[in-house]
């Protein structure tokens, strides 16, 4: 529906939202494909079904791009007094206080801050009731160059060590340049030990490649080694949504894939776009994986006789 006002109303569930000026350019052409605010809404609409269970009850850090890709960014993470009080929020502390994250449980909040024209949704390891004990491990795996040739074979090599670990995970391409492999947890482990857990892992795969992967949290210390970053896994710290959109031009989506889809050649960070992530989401690539939580005890078991 649209108001005389150039308002669009959008039906969600029980609710309508309101999106205001929907043919605003946020993704500008040029080399890439033109998107409107309204382009953003109906993909966030379309991949609600299976974007939603990666964000339900997580606080959020919303990125925010008013005047489109090219204007100012806003990293916002308290919820502003204007927001609907039919979004959730959560209290958790911060030092010195608190922060009232936003939190998303349903298609009418996904829509609406899309016309907030939050872009990027990023989202804690951890959910609002139990935000010390991650149900997530991340290990962002960041090349020095544009290179996803890098980025696969480091993915190969991760992937292999936590199958030793008898570890499941799951590729994501992010959208940007590299991948996130994620690992499932059970949530009974604090952010502390998750953490130490992710580097030494990551700590022994550089060790056994240390030509082409380092740990070395300074760029220049890198030279030109892929980073195995795991710098997100921390209270407060966020990584980004599975099937949210990258604020860079054409739109593309950070998108679950399968291991076997490693091996496309066609594959890439930004493959997938708001015009075709919903067709990939469809194929349900990271299928039963986050029922598969598993403890760090046998892992880290493993792990340390690996090491030695």
């Amino acid at each position: 529906m649209s108001g005389g006002d150039g308002t669009r109303r959008v039906r969600a569930g029980r609710r309508t939202v309101e999106v205001h000026r929907p043919d605003k350019v946020l993704f500008p052409g040029g080399d890439a494909k033109e998107y409107t605010k309204g382009d953003l809404v109906d993909y966030h609409r379309a991949v609600a079904p299976f974007m939603l269970p990666h964000l339900r009850g997580r606080p959020l850090m919303l990125e925010r791009h008013p005047d489109g890709i090219d204007g100012p960014t806003f990293m916002q993470k308290n919820t502003p007094d204007h927001y609907p009080e039919w979004i959730p929020r959560v209290e958790v502390a911060k030092e010195g206080g608190t922060v009232r994250h936003t939190v998303c449980d349903d298609t009418a909040t996904l829509l609406y801050l899309a016309d907030q024209a939050s872009i990027s949704l990023h989202r804690w390891l951890s959910r609002a009731d139990s935000v010390d004990h991650p149900d997530r491990l991340v290990f962002d795996l960041d090349p020095a160059r544009d290179d996803f040739e890098a980025v696969r074979e480091a993915a190969r090599l991760l992937g292999e060590l936590l199958d030793e670990l008898d570890l499941p995970s799951a590729p994501m391409t992010t959208g940007s340049r590299g991948l996130h492999v994620i690992v499932p947890l059970n949530g009974r482990h604090d952010f502390d030990e998750v953490r130490a857990f992710a580097r030494d892992v990551a700590d022994t795969l550089a060790g056994a490649h240390p030509d082409r992967l380092t740990t070395a949290a300074r760029k220049k210390e890198r030279g030109g080694r892929l980073y195995l970053d795991i710098q997100r896994n921390a209270y407060a710290q966020t990584a980004v949504a599975p099937y949210t959109v990258r604020p860079r031009p054409g739109a593309p989506v950070a998108t679950p894939v399968t291991w076997d889809q490693l091996d496309d050649p066609e594959l890439h960070a930004r493959r997938w776009t708001i015009a075709d992530a919903v067709e990939q989401a469809r194929t349900n690539p990271w299928s039963g994986l986050l029922n598969r939580g598993r403890a760090l005890g046998p892992a880290r078991r493993r792990l340390n006789a690996l090491r030695g």
